[in-house]
């Protein structure tokens, strides 16, 4: 329908630098119950409209997507005020309960380690970061909280700056984001918030060998270490690099989604010449 987008079609943008905005405008009673979200979207009430207006403006917002329960009024309603506003918006077709029916992805918005509420969400791990720690940023971002910001700082301070500036430690020493047995930090941010597809698991158990050294995991573990180290080289600034990085991540995010069975063989060409038989 005009104007409104399919919960397959969404699925699809997802998880790309150029997705849409998401905002979810479920009220309470519908919400609550089972309090998950669309991967990226956040929460907002459509009876503020200036303070959605505001939000968009942080985010830079190009396109919107706006969800609710079934897809009907407020959605249709926001999404129109939006449109008269010059925003392109566009609905989800069949809201939340479309989404969910398709089984497609959605994380969970009630877990308290990854403080969704907070706008952005505020993470802090050690600096020099190669593998995992830009993996993280880069699931953190196009999953959970497009605007997420990273501190990098000395190991010894990752504790203190958490603790004094309110910020969510990851991939370091004793943190709940981390290391857990032979699951990276990657691991740990998808398990808590529930977030599952193939793709993101394809990812996880590259990340998991590139980061620990078990090549054997995936034959592209080796690779992903060499980029990693060779961009840790390239910058002196993590942050810098963090978003170098991130290209990197969006390529192998394609490649585990819609190109894992492509091969490039080079087939030899020769001239043979005329044909004896």
């Amino acid at each position: 329908m005009l104007n409104e987008i399919t919960p397959s079609q969404l699925n699809r943008l997802i998880g790309l630098s150029e997705a849409p905005t998401l905002v979810d405008l479920r009220v309470a009673e519908d919400f609550d119950p089972a309090p998950r979200l669309i991967p990226s979207a956040f929460r907002h009430s459509h009876k503020d409209l200036p303070g959605l207006h505001q939000q968009l403006a942080l985010r830079e917002a190009q396109k919107v997507v706006v969800v609710c329960h079934k897809g009907r009024k407020i959605s249709q309603g926001v999404a129109a005020h939006l449109r008269a506003d010059g925003i392109a918006a566009e609905v989800l077709s069949g809201g939340y309960v479309a989404w969910d029916a398709a089984k497609l992805p959605s994380i969970d918005a009630a877990q308290s380690v990854i403080r969704l509420g907070e706008n952005p969400t505020l993470w802090v791990t050690r600096h020099r970061p190669k593998i995992d720690r830009v993996a993280c940023p880069w699931l953190i971002r196009r999953f959970i909280d497009p605007q997420a910001k990273f501190l990098f700082v000395p190991p010894q301070d990752v504790r203190m700056v958490a603790e004094r500036f309110g910020a969510i430690p990851f991939d370091t020493e004793g943190a709940e984001l981390g290391h857990h047995g032979e699951k990276c930090t990657f691991d740990a941010v998808m398990n808590t918030v529930d977030l599952r597809s193939d793709a993101l698991e394809h990812m996880a158990q590259v990340v998991r060998g590139a980061d620990t050294g078990r090549h054997d995991l995936a034959p592209q573990c080796a690779g992903v270490l060499a980029l990693g180290v060779g961009l840790s080289r390239m910058y002196r600034d993590d942050t810098a690099q963090l978003e170098a990085g991130m290209l990197i991540w969006d390529a192998l995010y394609r490649w585990a989604r819609d190109a894992m069975d492509e091969t490039h063989e080079h087939a030899l060409q020769r001239d043979t010449g005329p044909s004896t038989k």
